[in-house]
């Protein structure tokens, strides 16, 4: 069989293992590492360069590695947990992180949540950098909006530029009719489609659901369930809180919940996982989000909190 070139030809870790690698293991790995990209046929350079890119714009979502792929009907939803009693959103911050694989820079992301009349506004920016960026040039937008107390999305437009793709989409949610609207335009060539699916009665999306899960008790051995639609069917997500965990980012050390979000269907279910690390506080600020793939780890880390003005 002919080697694809991607392949992350490292041995399966355990949890431990991936989690507490020594410093030692980090510097043979990256020491390895421009000889494998360097050795790969240019046919294969860029098809490593773009899996990696596409996984770090998704990761943005902080679900959507593991969410966007889903393609089948999931069993009834659960509901929609409103937002505790005194909960408060960090409106008014803008969350810088920074993209790392392999200890090679991906690039940066930013989240910011601010309030907008009764709703509240998430505004997402992926940005591929570094030798990364010279291969596979990424730079998205999205931005969404759900309802301040039930938390249920209202709608969500993304602006995605990968290679030589660019497309504009917006997905609205009408909850009278029942129904996920999708509308998307291809930039390159000006096509445009439409895509309808039945909804329930309150869903979140793939950039409001990094917030929705900061509204969640996040006891250590719990689970919760909500349901989630980017347009196509909606899946349901099962959220695992791990336990607690002590990290350090380039933004200072944090205590924070571990958790560990898994879709209910999905070509990609079995074949990664994701992990979010929320501060262990009243507002479980999201500090950092790992997808472990085939390829190898990715993770987005808290590069820095910037306060933003009121518009």
């Amino acid at each position: 069989m002919r080697d694809s070139g991607c392949k992350n030809d490292s041995p399966r870790q355990t949890l431990s293992e991936a989690f507490f690698t020594t410093e030692a293991q980090r510097h043979r790995e990256k020491a390895r590492e421009p000889w494998r990209l360097a050795s790969a046929p240019p046919r294969l350079r860029g098809k490593c360069t773009f899996q990696v890119l596409s996984r770090f714009r998704t990761l943005i979502t902080a679900l959507a590695p593991a969410l966007l792929s889903a393609q089948t009907a999931a069993p009834p939803a659960p509901a929609i947990r409103p937002a505790p009693p005194g909960y408060t959103f960090p409106d008014g911050e803008r969350l810088v992180y920074q993209g790392e694989w392999r200890l090679f820079n991906a690039g940066t992301a930013t989240l910011e949540i601010s309030p907008a009349g009764g709703q509240q506004h998430v505004h997402g920016v992926a940005d591929s950098s570094g030798a990364i960026a010279l291969l596979y040039r990424v730079s998205d937008r999205f931005d969404s909006w759900f309802d301040s107390q039930s938390l249920c999305s209202s709608r969500i437009l993304k602006h995605t530029e990968e290679g030589r793709h660019r497309r504009d989409t917006q997905i609205s949610f009408d909850y009278e009719k029942g129904q996920a609207v999708l509308e998307e335009t291809n930039l390159s060539n000006n096509e445009h489609k439409r895509v309808e699916n039945a909804i329930p009665g309150c869903v979140t999306d793939v950039i409001s659901a990094v917030f929705y899960g900061g509204t969640l008790p996040l006891a250590a051995g719990d689970e919760y369930s909500f349901p989630l639609n980017d347009g196509n069917k909606t899946v349901n997500v099962m959220v695992h809180v791990e336990g607690r965990e002590d990290i350090k980012t380039p933004a200072g050390a944090y205590h924070t919940v571990r958790v560990r979000p898994e879709a209910s269907a999905g070509p990609l279910r079995q074949k990664g996982k994701i992990w979010v690390w929320y501060t262990d506080d009243a507002q479980h600020t999201p500090v950092q989000i790992r997808a472990r793939m085939f390829w190898g780890n990715l993770t987005l880390s808290l590069l820095r909190s910037e306060h933003i003005s009121p518009q």
